[in-house]
């Protein structure tokens, strides 16, 4: 395949995997935390935290680059403070793009998380505690192994998903080569330049190629996990 790309395409391959993997690092714990709270707690806002956490699932991409660069943009609330306290600019820089893509597919692994812990008999959990067991042991040892098909399953749908987001990046992050140039933001510069068909089909190929590797994976791993565990 070294062949098939330029130098320049390379570059945007590997900054596309090395984005998806960060944003699925960033949601990871944040949605298994949210999945936790809606599937288990009982507080009020409930029904705000759910409605806000799957947003991103409903809205337009563009609208939701648009709300990130209102919170996070150097002007931002919180793009201000971390700027001037620590430095920190998310805007038109690959942190950007990892941050609109993990915003992305937060709801993704959410949805999977959830319903894994769902289908956690809550009288394993229950019987825990009239042993002994605290909160984290109960978590760890019981609740976390049982929604371990969700949660690798969840990481994998939303890697591929990540691999593809185009208009929160290219919004929040814009589409500076060698930065936030993902794969999608470079077919699309391709399809913008004169004779760009060749390379913009080159790219969506590896585009389709990750993505379909990635599904599938997502789906072994879930059966390898559920057959380890005799479900």
């Amino acid at each position: 395949m070294n062949h098939l790309l330029t130098p320049d395409e390379w570059q945007a391959v590997l900054l596309t995997l090395d984005v998806s993997i960060k944003a699925v690092l960033f949601a990871l714990p944040v949605a298994l935390a949210v999945a936790m709270a809606l599937s288990r707690g009982r507080f009020p806002g409930k029904v705000v935290l759910d409605t806000v956490a799957h947003l991103p699932l409903v809205l337009p991409p563009v609208v939701v680059g648009w709300l990130l660069l209102i919170v996070f943009g150097l002007h931002g609330p919180i793009g201000a403070f971390l700027f001037n306290w620590f430095g920190i600019r998310l805007v038109f820089t690959e942190n950007g793009a990892v941050l609109a893509c993990a915003v992305m597919i937060l709801p993704l692994i959410l949805r999977a998380i959830r319903l894994s812990l769902d289908a956690v008999d809550p009288g394993l959990e229950q019987a825990a505690r009239t042993l002994g067991a605290g909160p984290w042991d109960r978590f760890l040892t019981i609740t976390l192994p049982l929604a371990a098909p969700g949660v690798m399953v969840g990481a994998c749908t939303g890697f591929a998903a990540a691999l593809g987001e185009f208009g929160a990046v290219i919004t929040f992050a814009a589409n500076i080569p060698g930065q936030t140039q993902t794969l999608p933001l470079a077919i699309y510069a391709a399809l913008q330049a004169p004779g760009g068909e060749a390379t913009a089909a080159r790219l969506s190929l590896v585009s389709v190629v990750l993505a379909v590797v990635f599904l599938i994976a997502s789906e072994r791993l879930s059966r390898m996990v559920r057959r380890y565990m005799g479900t």
